[in-house]
């Protein structure tokens, strides 16, 4: 694989491994979680597993939904709202990209935008609009699109905020999704600085005083990087940054998990990240082998891989 090849293949698989390194542990307060060095798929003897029976290696929502974007662009060919939005439906009716077709958790704020697209509301207006709508859930899955996207800085950014509103229609979570997907591109780009440079970046797109300008200045804190691994869209991708400065891939990863509460999400959007910089041969062995249902994976990024 070219040096780019594997980027794109180490986020791809990067977000997925960390979604399922995060699964046995999820809600767990950290002082609760094993040490750093025991956080395998396998939990350690004596562990109680969040979701006690589901064979290790399968990813969550998280995953399914990552693939869900995944897969309605490389179809579609361009971002389609309605489109995607049906695979959300899919994907919670009938378990479409969940591995073994079974969907073992649903954020609240997911599953009321699911209710409204399957009464017919649009999909750019299914997702819940008020402040404490604010959850992770379209923070998790938006990677895809900045390993597919060949558009400007503007059009990812537009398309990032689009696809959080079928689910999460407030501003912040619509810029956290632009950040984080400015940042993977940057990152691809090999720019030596790709946070600051994405800050500045969605900086230059909000304008000064827009409401948009102030809602990243006052609430999304753009300064040091702290972490609680929670499930507040901010909260995660501060956490998800933290825990990438903590080291290469493996560290990475794992460093989000032992943040315990939203374990899965967090080691998803940080191993996303860390896969794109670090690359697919920088994810151990062990736990690629172990990642369910590659079967579902291999031709979606085969479909990534062939647009290069």
């Amino acid at each position: 694989m070219s040096t780019q090849e594997q980027r794109i293949a180490g986020g791809l698989y990067g977000l997925l491994i960390g979604d399922a390194l995060g699964v046995p542990y999820e809600f767990k307060p950290p002082q609760n979680l094993p040490p750093l060095e025991q956080i395998e798929f396998e939990p350690p003897e004596g562990f109680a597993r969040t979701y006690e029976g589901l064979p290790i290696g399968t990813w969550s929502d998280d995953g399914a939904q990552a693939l869900c974007l995944l897969a309605s662009l490389l179809e579609i060919g361009e971002f389609d709202a309605e489109d995607f939005g049906l695979r959300l439906v899919r994907w919670a009716e009938e378990g479409y990209m969940a591995v073994d077709n079974h969907v073992f958790d649903i954020g609240i704020t997911t599953s009321a935008a699911i209710r409204n697209l399957r009464r017919g509301v649009f999909a750019e207006a299914a997702g819940l609009t008020d402040e404490h709508s604010n959850g992770n859930g379209s923070l998790m899955r938006v990677l895809p699109l900045a390993l597919w996207h060949r558009g400007s800085d503007e059009d990812l950014m537009d398309d990032a905020m689009t696809q959080s509103r079928v689910t999460h229609g407030h501003v912040r979570s619509q810029l956290c999704c632009a950040l984080y997907s400015l940042w993977a591109r940057r990152i691809l780009q090999e720019s030596a600085a790709p946070w600051d440079e994405a800050v500045q970046g969605l900086r230059d797109y909000l304008g000064e005083d827009s409401p948009g300008r102030k809602e990243l200045e006052f609430h999304i804190f753009l300064g040091e990087a702290d972490a609680r691994g929670t499930g507040y869209v901010v909260d995660c991708l501060r956490s998800a940054r933290w825990a990438v400065e903590q080291g290469p891939y493996e560290i990475a990863v794992k460093k989000a998990v032992a943040l315990g509460n939203d374990t899965d999400t967090t080691a998803c959007v940080a191993g996303g990240i860390a896969g794109l910089r670090d690359g697919l041969d920088a994810i151990p062995q062990r736990w690629r082998e172990a990642l369910r249902a590659q079967e579902v994976v291999q031709p979606l990024l085969d479909g990534l891989l062939n647009r290069l």
